[in-house]
């Protein structure tokens, strides 16, 4: 049976009316040269830190008046070669452990958004859950984001715990395993999205 020549309306209509009970939907991408995230662990010798100099995402959001009323989606990769220490033998350790000839990116999936409260001027907090994949493992994850949310940018940031056995990770170690490093990472971020229709 074919279909009536009004359905393709009748369905935009109907994608419209939710846009519109959702508030105005924007899309958009990450800048990369403008965000930034870091992981600091520890060893028997001492603390270590790693840059991300490689990340993309795309975040998708709707509003009203210029009030956040809805994270409707959000998505980052990291390229795991692209995390930096400064020194060529422990990026090398790093690569190693993460197995980066076979997992060459690291992805981060939003599920859902528990809760979306303003904090102070154009800023909101966030309490998510999301699917996290490392190294091929994935798992779910709950993150708090804060969002700094204007017209044409949106600052995402926040702060998180993990431990590298969890992504059958194995501590990497150093000096024939004279220096070993501590299984917990913190993970802090500062990215910036930009609209994707400027």
């Amino acid at each position: 049976m074919k279909k009536s020549i009004l359905y393709p309306i009748c369905w935009s209509l109907f994608l419209l009316a939710i846009g519109l009970q959702n508030g105005f939907a924007q899309n958009y991408v990450l800048k990369n040269a403008e965000s930034s995230m870091r992981v600091a662990g520890t060893s028997n010798l001492h603390d270590w830190e790693l840059e991300v100099k490689d990340m993309s995402g795309t975040l998708a959001l709707s509003e009203e008046d210029g009030v956040l009323t809805a994270l409707n989606k959000l998505e980052l990769q990291i390229v795991a070669e692209s995390l930096s220490s400064g020194k060529n033998g422990m990026d090398k350790n790093t690569y190693k452990a993460l197995n980066t000839k076979k997992h060459k990116v690291i992805t981060y999936r939003l599920k859902s958004v528990g809760s979306l409260e303003p904090d102070r001027a154009n800023t909101y907090l966030l309490k998510t859950t999301g699917s996290l994949t490392i190294s091929g493992v994935t798992q779910t994850v709950s993150i708090p984001f804060e969002v700094r949310f204007l017209a044409d940018e949106i600052v995402l940031s926040g702060a998180y715990k993990m431990q590298m056995s969890t992504y059958k990770i194995e501590p990497p170690t150093a000096l024939f395993g004279t220096i070993t490093t501590g299984d917990e990472l913190h993970i802090t971020f500062k990215t910036t999205f930009i609209n994707q229709a400027l």
